[in-house]
């Protein structure tokens, strides 16, 4: 297992905003990271009612953002590429908020396609065995 510290200088999620406590599996197309910060009252997407199931989509963000920062550490290059999310498609959440539920999230993501220019990826979280988020993300990576 990736423990936060493990990964964290190579996302731009920094502090709290990092939602993902560690990385259980991954390899060049896929990853399984876990997380149980949608409990926390101090979460910072958190509103007046609770952590909405349409934040989920954030974390099948940042499990990409992981998965493409290993890929690169892999693959040699010493430095984060910045990336932005532009798309998101396809996503079906089957819970209303997601603070009400216990325990630990499971945030797997698969990268259909990637590239110097950005990457594709689907994404599903599930709660104790049961899918309540899915979807379909783009990140592009701007040229400096």
């Amino acid at each position: 297992m990736l423990a936060k510290t493990d990964f964290i200088d190579l996302v731009p999620h920094a502090g709290d905003m990092c939602l993902l406590d560690g990385v259980l599996a991954w390899d060049a197309s896929t990853i399984h990271a876990v997380s149980t910060s949608h409990v926390l009252a101090s979460h910072p997407l958190r509103g007046e009612h609770g952590l909405h199931a349409v934040h989920l989509a954030e974390y099948g963000a940042q499990a990409m953002a992981v998965h493409g920062a290993l890929r690169g550490q892999a693959e040699g290059r010493t430095e984060p590429r910045p990336g932005m999310l532009v798309s998101l498609r396809g996503v079906k959440l089957s819970v209303e908020r997601v603070d009400t539920l216990a325990g630990t999230l499971d945030v797997h993501a698969e990268c259909l396609l990637a590239d110097d220019a950005g990457a594709q990826y689907v994404f599903r979280i599930c709660h104790e065995g049961l899918e309540i988020a899915s979807g379909r993300a783009a990140v592009i990576h701007p040229q400096m």
